[in-house]
């Protein structure tokens, strides 16, 4: 099969576009494809055999000229492709473009999304989990990126000071090492034990492994 080409796109959208009342044509001055419907503004689309950032900037310059800009791209299948198309039709949305997709194989365009002002959905729980986050780290650990050990997150910091308090005190009742060393989740976090720092010792006791003092030195530092 011949190694597809922007101008295979052309056929495709033009019919497409023509059985939607418009005149169309293509290479007028530095646009791909420009399309005109009674007395409405102009449509205009560029052409590319993929998604890139200058596909991106030139829609953008496009929207200078009419607000009816769609980008149009081949439709490509596999899972990874499909996750790729919605990422770029969503920032295509934010920046105000359309999208079509063209199956080359036998010419058949999809609308992703029109052009106009998009409004993101807000999605309270994750705005929610977001400043939970931000109220549970203790300072600014990962300023300037990630530390020697990767991202530092509130409760891997919650974890260090459960293992501080068991390697000064000794084993503990969960209740004893949340009120002294204010971790509210000390019980659950010494229970789960994701990182392997703690032992059960008896009912609602927790003492320190090896691994949690090796973990405490490693961590010395966050």
């Amino acid at each position: 099969m011949a190694k597809p080409r922007e101008a295979d796109l052309y056929g495709p959208v033009k019919r497409f576009l023509e059985t939607q009342g418009y005149k169309v044509k293509g290479e007028v001055g530095a646009v791909d494809v420009m399309a005109l419907r009674d007395k409405e503004p102009p449509l205009l689309v560029e052409l590319k055999l993929g998604f890139t950032l200058a596909l991106f900037h030139q829609g953008i310059d496009r929207l200078s000229v009419s607000d009816l800009v769609y980008v149009a791209v081949p439709e490509k299948d596999g899972r990874a492709a499909q996750k790729a198309l919605k990422d770029n039709v969503k920032l295509a949305r934010r920046v105000g473009l359309g999208v079509l997709t063209v199956r080359l194989r036998d010419g058949h365009v999809t609308a992703q999304a029109d052009p106009g002002g998009y409004v993101p959905r807000k999605q309270p729980k994750a705005a929610k989990r977001l400043l939970k986050a931000f109220d549970r780290l203790r300072g600014d650990p990962n300023e300037g990126g990630a530390t020697r050990h990767g991202i530092v997150t509130g409760y891997r910091q919650d974890a260090l000071l459960c293992a501080r308090f068991l390697a000064v005190h000794g084993p503990s009742t969960g209740a004893k090492v949340k009120a002294w060393a204010e971790v509210p989740a000390a019980t659950k976090i010494m229970a789960a034990d994701h990182y392997g720092w703690f032992i059960r010792v008896s009912r609602g006791v927790y003492g320190l492994t090896d691994v949690g003092r090796k973990g405490i030195a490693d961590w010395g530092d966050v």
